[in-house]
């Protein structure tokens, strides 16, 4: 049975699943539909803001100091221990919007943390933020037969901010534990994220 996790919570992935080895991390969103009738229809089609959100993850080594990164742009890893499947450009239609998989057992033993991360992409030019998005959540999968172990949905609100801090996996005492993170931050891009975490300006 899946935990619903509220913001904050922690879970071992392991203690209600023996022998997890690798699981599916989907991440998923839609775009709020925009007020108004005929002109916004027009420019937006179906109501809704066209905001191409790009999930990602970060790789920490043991000091919390970002060693990799997952993105649309690099879709994985050396050695296959986390793939990207791709990138969504509209967050529309059901279901996960973008889906990273993680193979708990090959991850490099220097690798203490994985930060899942969703940015805007074109956030400034575009003048948008995560308040033109709703129903974002993260959810954790046994790989091996697409079982939900556990799922947060990010409710807060978030208008203003253009980076969300989604939730961690990380190793603790010979086990893997994911962490609801749920924090909105004012980073415009991954690079933005990358300085900060290098300067420790957040608690993962």
């Amino acid at each position: 049975m899946s935990i619903n996790l509220k913001k904050g919570q922690k879970i071992d992935l392991r203690k209600s699943n023996p022998g997890l080895s690798a699981v599916r991390v989907g991440l998923g969103w839609d775009p709020v539909e925009q007020g108004g009738g005929g002109f916004l229809k027009s420019l937006f089609g179906s109501g809704k803001a066209d905001i191409d959100c790009d999930a990602s993850v970060f790789l920490l080594n043991g000091d919390s100091k970002p060693v990799d990164l997952i993105y649309f742009g690099n879709l994985r890893t050396r050695n296959d221990s986390i793939i990207h499947t791709g990138d969504n450009l509209t967050g529309e239609g059901e279901g996960d919007d973008e889906v990273i998989l993680v193979d708990l057992d090959r991850i490099d033993p220097n690798i203490d943390k994985l930060l899942f991360v969703v940015n805007i992409y074109d956030c400034v030019r575009r003048g948008q933020d995560f308040g033109m998005i709703q129903n974002a959540y993260i959810r954790i999968m046994d790989a091996k037969n697409n079982s939900e172990i556990a799922r947060y949905n990010l409710s807060d609100d978030y208008r203003g901010k253009t980076g969300l801090l989604v939730g961690l996996i990380y190793r603790y005492n010979g086990t893997w534990k994911f962490n609801a993170i749920g924090e909105g931050t004012r980073d415009t891009g991954l690079n933005d994220m990358k300085k900060n975490l290098e300067r420790k300006a957040y608690g993962v």
